[in-house]
């Protein structure tokens, strides 16, 4: 049996994998769903691991189940129909956890391991939110905004009582007029964003008026917002209750809280391709993140394993789209299903589209820049699952630790379950800050596989 047979519909008993595939994609979300259903257009076996119920990704979470509400829920139930109808070999509720030379992937599923060769790997792992560390932060009642977005479209949960966001970035403004149109209650906004925005961004406007829509849709989220809740620019906040939250500091001014949702923008998630060795990374100096470094096609320095969508670089739903099917006309020309020629006429269209598209990100990396670490208070925590905070980061750099690795052995940091998942963006700002040097020239924490949590049981299914 071919990968490409293993189509069940939803629900249905699931066959086992076979031993091969040409393409595994990890990720369901636009890049994903698109690469897929490119790749099976031109006859590849594909298999995709998804950790989620149902395809979609964050984006275009739960869409199959709710009406299209906008352009955004259009593109997404169009992606997830095509993606369903293309034959692709889904797995959802699949956690892939290691990456061997030559194409071996492994994944946990139902409780038990599972391994399968691929020709070519396309990895659509997206973005994850980067950390906002405040006093208090870890206090329950505070989460990020895209924990609630989660829980907005997954469940319907609307916030209620004394409900805040803080931080920065389109997502923030974007969750509260889904909130808000869901009947949310928000008690008010603290806009942390750097003053100067629009005169820092003023120098990308032509560019990003290829693309107006996006800049046009941004400014109809913050009409709509300021005109139903408070907004509140702050420099400083702090959260704070005994046991769990009970209000938020703005500058200084107390407020009652019930509920605290935190946001400062998203990064590329490099979880796996960090892990992958002979995988290079590069600084993104604008918003302060690794990358891996790729060429126009999504290739890595690594044969065979390719990055497509918001995890080679945030620049958006349609953006991942166009560079899944971008990654899967090359998968094709590699393994000769088509040739050079035949992808780059086929390619062509899609990446000036996806130019266009990419078009508006240097005027919202300027309008958004991330927050400075060097301003988070010594009692912060960052790393949550060992309760490291900021203080104790900055004494081990004056005691000699030059990157985020040597963290671990003079704090811990990173060291937790989450493997430096959460706090390992905010902990090398730290470190690159308290050095006074740039980001770039601070290592990273150093992932390895198996890159999530593996039971002994599962393991052995392996040997089955």
């Amino acid at each position: 049996m071919s990968v490409a047979d293993e189509w069940t519909a939803e629900g249905a008993a699931k066959p086992p994998v076979a031993e091969t595939t040409d393409v595994l994609v990890l990720g369901a979300g636009p890049a994903g769903m698109a690469a897929a259903t490119e790749a099976r257009a031109h006859g590849m076996r594909v298999l995709v691991l998804d950790e989620n119920a149902a395809p979609g990704g964050q984006v275009h979470r739960a869409v199959e189940k709710r009406e299209a509400r906008d352009d955004q829920d259009k593109d997404g139930a169009k992606l997830a129909a095509a993606f369903r109808a293309s034959g692709a070999s889904y797995r959802p509720n699949a956690t892939l956890w290691a990456v061997e030379p030559e194409g071996k992937v492994f994944w946990s599923e139902g409780g038990a391991a599972r391994s399968i060769q691929a020709e070519r790997l396309i990895l659509c792992a997206g973005a994850t939110e980067r950390p906002l560390p405040i006093p208090g932060w870890t206090l329950p009642g505070v989460m990020s905004v895209g924990a609630a977005q989660i829980a907005l479209k997954t469940g319907g949960l609307v916030p209620e009582g004394a409900v805040w966001l803080a931080g920065q970035g389109p997502l923030l403004w974007l969750y509260a007029v889904q909130a808000l149109e869901k009947g949310g209650a928000i008690a008010g906004i603290v806009d942390l964003s750097p003053p100067g925005g629009l005169q820092r961004a003023r120098p990308h406007l032509l560019r990003a008026l290829k693309a107006p829509e996006y800049l046009w849709r941004g400014l109809v989220w913050q009409r709509r917002v300021k005109r139903a809740v408070q907004v509140i620019p702050a420099r400083e906040l702090r959260a704070e209750g005994e046991g769990r939250l009970a209000r938020i500091l703005v500058d200084g001014v107390a407020h009652p809280a019930d509920l605290l949702l935190l946001h400062d923008g998203v990064v590329p998630n490099t979880q796996v391709t960090r892990a992958i060795a002979g995988l290079t990374h590069g600084w993104d100096p604008v918003q302060r993140c690794w990358r891996p470094g790729l060429d126009l096609w999504g290739n890595t320095a690594v044969p065979g394993v390719m990055v497509a969508g918001d995890s080679g670089g945030i620049g958006g739903a349609r953006a991942a789209a166009l560079s899944g099917r971008i990654a899967a006309l090359e998968a094709a020309r590699a393994l000769g299903r088509i040739t050079t020629d035949e992808r780059d006429g086929r390619a062509g269209p899609l990446r000036l589209l996806r130019d266009r598209q990419l078009a508006p990100r240097l005027f919202l990396d300027a309008m958004f820049p991330p927050l400075p670490e060097a301003a988070i208070p010594d009692e912060t925590i960052l790393c949550r699952c060992e309760e490291v905070t900021a203080g104790r980061v900055r004494q081990a750099v004056a005691l000699g630790c030059l990157g985020a690795n040597q963290t671990k052995a003079f704090t811990r940091a990173g060291m937790g379950p989450c493997q430096g998942r959460i706090c390992g963006p905010a902990v090398h700002g730290v470190i690159a800050a308290a050095r006074g040097v740039p980001g770039g020239e601070v290592d990273p924490f150093r992932t390895r596989f198996p890159t999530k949590p593996l039971t002994l049981g599962e393991l052995a299914a392996l040997a089955g």
